[in-house]
């Protein structure tokens, strides 16, 4: 039987594209809308590749609901790579961005010979940075805080752990970060949760246990929502298994679901959706539906959303956003709601002709069910 194609009428734009660019590569970015009503993306960006070591924590700023968008503004630059940018919108004119810095020592050796000697000679000066000091001064996860709209950052602060899109900021004016626990001496490290009053110090709560026949090393990138009842619902991305059971719905880089009802203290054990794509990000629509988008890297390439009427329970997959992206390099799409209801989502994926990925965004509307 044929399957039915689910496909999401929507506008595409550009919120940063300098594919052409040495520089030119943006990646793992996050949208939120702020107290004024701007829209404001973080993001790792004007870095060479997926993999390097020049990565930056950069923001841009929408005035007009996504049709345009500032130049990349530079708020973080460690001796590191810096990856994956999280942001919240903290009320008022706070703003808390995150991200976590990676050792890029250890990709040398395979990317001498992908991009060549002029190249690796680049990369061979920015590595001097990344000396015993510098690995043991800032290769962790961290946070910046804004008090004015993004004109100025104080931090970093460290926080205990990371996921793309960062933590989420509760009903209660609290924040709740579900991520990979960043102790790089452990060999395996579990999904936590984490919660601050303050932006800046953190309380450790629980961790997520594993589906049996998983191990921790498989579970990354985790995202939560807060429903209206106070329960909270995470998932998960999930990959390198040992074997594959499709009839169990564990396969690669899939996404598995956890659930709280005590505010994050514990955890059911990580159970899979059988939905293929990675890493989640959740959102409660005003209409009361459960929005996950999700990057998919099978042929047909690009951004996929799945919907949930019944808060989590049962999950309605694999409605297409966008599709023509040219390779698996894409995704971390993130959604933020408009004053209408309409959805903004905002992702990483090339564009045709460019050898870089661009931040772009699609605009569109639930679906009827």
């Amino acid at each position: 039987m044929k399957k039915t194609v689910k496909k999401i009428k929507g506008t595409h734009g550009i919120v940063c594209s300098l594919g052409r660019e040495r520089n030119g590569y943006f990646g793992w970015p996050t949208v939120a809308r702020l107290d004024d009503g701007r829209l404001v993306v973080a993001s790792s960006g004007l870095r060479r590749w997926h993999v390097c070591p020049f990565g930056k924590t950069v923001v841009n700023f929408s005035e007009d609901d996504g049709r345009n968008w500032s130049p990349p503004l530079v708020i973080n630059n460690s001796p590191l790579d810096d990856r994956d940018a999280g942001v919240v919108n903290l009320g008022s004119e706070k703003i808390m961005v995150t991200w976590f810095t990676s050792n890029t020592w250890k990709y040398l050796k395979g990317c001498r010979e992908k991009l060549g000697e002029p190249e690796i000679a680049s990369w061979s000066e920015a590595l001097k940075g990344q000396c015993q000091a510098n690995l043991a001064a800032w290769l962790d996860c961290w946070s910046l805080i804004s008090e004015d709209g993004g004109k100025s950052w104080v931090g970093p602060f460290a926080t205990p752990c990371n996921s793309p899109h960062g933590p989420i900021r509760l009903s209660s004016g609290a924040l709740l970060y579900l991520g990979k626990k960043r102790i790089v001496q452990e060999p395996a490290r579990p999904i936590i949760c984490a919660r601050s009053q303050d932006y800046r110090n953190w309380e450790l709560l629980g961790q997520v246990p594993v589906a049996e026949g998983t191990e921790l090393r498989n579970y990354y990138e985790p995202d939560i929502v807060e429903l209206p009842s106070g329960r909270l619902v995470g998932l998960i991305r999930v990959e390198q298994l040992k074997r594959e059971e499709p009839d169990r719905g564990l396969i690669n880089f899939s996404l598995f679901q956890t659930e709280s009802e005590d505010g994050g203290q514990t955890w059911s054990v990580a159970r899979p959706t059988g939905v293929y794509g990675s890493p989640p990000h959740l959102l409660l629509h005003s209409s009361g539906v459960l929005v996950c988008v999700y990057g998919y890297r099978r042929p047909p390439y690009g951004q996929r959303a799945m919907f949930s009427l019944d808060e989590g329970q049962t999950w309605d997959a694999d409605w297409i956003i966008r599709d023509d992206g040219p390779d698996h390099d894409l995704g971390y799409p993130s959604s933020v709601e408009m004053p209408e209801g309409s959805i903004i989502t905002v992702y990483y994926q090339k564009l045709a002709a460019e050898e870089k990925c661009s931040l772009l965004y699609t605009r569109w509307r639930l679906p009827s069910f």
